[in-house]
């Protein structure tokens, strides 16, 4: 019964959006809201901003592609700016066709979706509520009901641009049931819908021998002509193409490059003039987004083309190329995999993030800088402060090629081999090693990459398995620790004290014995070698630290270990570096004693209760630990 309701609920409420009247009345609301009358890219424009924008490192986060977009924000900045900006603004791009180009599985198609999804969403919306001439095949603008000599008076009066004119059927309609009378023609609020065919279309082409262009543009209804006498009567043709359908909103134009050039034609004057061509009409008006998208071996094949040229010159190529920062492929995985039945097997932590590198690393171009590598590379790609290179080398890498990113292993690839790994009988958890394996067997059935290709790519699985080692043994040596942060923090502040002494020509009292004593050196610099600071190099790091001790203090904030990303670092490898030999004898032992196997359990029991384990996968790692450390 509750479910009944909520469907009852859904009903009455879409009920309450409905409204019927006449043109008069709507002139009154076009008054009081001009942004009802606003063009087709403007409301995509302002559907994208209804979600909100917000700034990030001098980049624009678009908040409606968050949750499916991951890792692109360059790219939708540059489509959501330079695109539909410009295009709601009535610049010139608005005459163009969109088109998005990139690697397979990129997210081109999911940019597409998320449009004509978010459009059906906006209408239901006050802000994004729109009206047409009620049993318009078009759903037309209203305001195309205006006589072209009037209509400058009436744009000044209510704040509006009127662009089009009726269509055929409109035309007709208006001298056969409103004698004529623009004021009594009904109006109604229309709500987009792909599935209902308003205001959101989608052409894709098939065999061009058999595909006819009445799927663009409509077509006549042979049943009437024998009642209404002519193929050129609106009422014997039937307006119920895709670019009909598409008026006021957005028509994807599936494998247009592929498409036969015929229905290519039809879309030159659509987005130059804003009308098109159909049966034996004058050119009909219409205000849509085309938008398509292909690849770049396509598109190369279409621009070499030279009868291409006039279409060419009304595209706007945007380019989606893959994601290169390994947090947010994961969040890909993770959206692709929490749309499986697989939930009931258990993922380790860090599979997927090893997974993520592999991938980043076969789409990166190796960087010319010295001194950098591509693990280097991904890291700062990814966030990760590098020593020795600042935001500007990153920048500058960024810059370095313009196609990174357009070539590598597609995210849908690596899917389909942590499927793999997920399907295979008996198993409840899978881990790092369970997907590197199933990537590597996997690169033998990819019939698409050369043999160098495929060599890179098993150099590339190598580093992703060094990267996953050293992941697996800080998080069971982090597990060895009992309470780890306190021991860290312990370690922390004994180090300022004696940084602190050191930099003041100072003595620091021992807290058992009240003793005067001079600064520790050789803890000092147990700590200080772990990140590679050398003798010389000591005095300016111990300075630095204590300069920024005081900012923070000034500033009344906190300095704790992880306020400096190189001395959390440098602690944590010394807690690392001190447990090592307690780790390695523990885990390896065939035969642990009582005290060995009451630890064992307890790093298990921190494993599965802080680090998202299961039993079974907790005891695998230790196991693989333990053979690493041995080595």
């Amino acid at each position: 019964m509750d479910l009944f309701r909520k469907i009852s609920d859904y009903y009455d409420k879409s009920q309450k959006l409905t409204w019927e009247g006449t043109f008069s009345e709507y002139i009154n609301i076009v008054k009081h809201n001009p942004k009802v009358a606003k063009t087709a890219h403007a409301r995509v424009y302002d559907m994208i901003t209804s979600y909100g924008v917000e700034e990030e490192n001098g980049v624009k986060q678009y908040k409606f592609f968050e949750n499916e977009i991951y890792g692109l924000n360059t790219a939708i900045e540059q489509l959501s700016e330079e695109y539909f900006h410009s295009a709601a603004r009535r610049l010139d791009v608005r005459k163009r066709i969109l088109l998005l180009m990139g690697p397979v599985s990129g997210g081109k198609s999911t940019i597409v979706t998320m449009l004509k999804k978010g459009l059906e969403k906006y209408t239901k919306t006050d802000e994004g509520a729109l009206y047409a001439i009620k049993g318009c095949p078009m759903h037309e603008e209203p305001l195309h009901l205006i006589p072209d000599d009037i209509r400058p008076e009436v744009e000044k009066e209510l704040g509006v641009r009127i662009e089009g004119s009726l269509c055929p059927s409109c035309q007709i309609r208006l001298r056969d049931e409103y004698d004529g009378k623009i004021e009594n023609v009904e109006v109604e609020r229309i709500f987009f819908s792909e599935d209902q065919r308003v205001g959101i279309g989608t052409f894709s082409p098939s065999d061009p021998k058999s595909q006819d262009i009445s799927e663009l543009t409509g077509s006549i209804d042979f049943s009437t002509i024998t009642e209404y006498g002519s193929e050129s009567d609106p009422r014997a043709y039937r307006f119920d193409g895709e670019l009909n359908k598409a008026n006021r909103g957005v028509m994807e134009f599936q494998e247009m490059l592929k498409c036969d050039e015929k229905f290519l034609w039809n879309l030159l004057s659509l987005t130059q003039e804003g009308n098109f061509k159909a049966g034996r009409f004058a050119l009909i008006s219409a205000d849509e987004l085309i938008i398509a998208h292909t690849n770049e071996t396509e598109y190369k094949s279409f621009i070499a083309n030279k009868k291409n040229e006039a279409l060419q010159s009304r595209i706007i190529v945007m380019q989606i190329p893959y994601n290169l920062k390994v947090s947010q492929e994961e969040k890909i995985y993770e959206k692709l995999i929490r749309e499986s039945d697989m939930g009931h097997i258990h993922i380790a932590p860090h599979t997927l993030r090893t997974s993520a590198m592999f991938s980043i690393l076969t789409r990166l171009k190796e960087s010319k800088k010295q001194g950098m590598d591509p693990i280097k590379k991904m890291r700062m790609y990814d966030g990760e402060a590098v020593e020795g290179f600042k935001e500007a080398d990153l920048k500058e890498m960024q810059n370095e090629f313009d196609q990174e990113g357009m070539s590598g292993i597609d995210p849908r690839y690596v899917v389909n081999r942590i499927s793999s790994a997920l399907i295979r009988q008996d198993v409840d958890h899978i881990n790092a090693l369970d997907v590197l394996r199933a990537l590597k067997d996997g690169l033998d059935q990819h019939s698409s990459i050369t043999k160098e290709e495929k060599e890179r790519y098993l150099n590339f699985i190598s580093l992703a398995r060094k990267e996953f080692d050293e992941l697996a043994k800080k998080e069971v040596q982090k597990a060895f620790v009992y309470s780890f942060d306190e021991s860290a923090k312990t370690l922390f502040e004994n180090y300022l004290d004696n940084i602190e002494a050191y930099c003041n020509w100072d003595k620091i009292k021992d807290p058992v014995t009240g003793e005067e004593l001079d600064p520790d050196e050789r803890l000092m610099r147990s700590i200080e070698e772990q990140i590679g600071i050398s003798e010389n190099a000591k005095k300016a790091f111990r300075e630095e630290i204590l300069i920024r001790m005081t900012t923070y203090s000034r500033r009344n904030k906190e300095f704790d270990y992880s306020s400096h990303d190189r001395l959390r670092e440098a602690i944590e490898k010394k807690l690392f570096a001190d447990l090592k030999d307690i780790v390695k004898i523990t885990t390896t032992s065939k035969t642990p004693n009582e005290k060995q196997l009451k630890k064992i359990n307890e790093v298990i029991h921190r494993l599965v209760e802080e680090h998202g384990y299961t039993p079974s996968s907790a005891n695998e790692l230790l196991r693989y630990v333990g053979s690493l450390l041995n080595r």
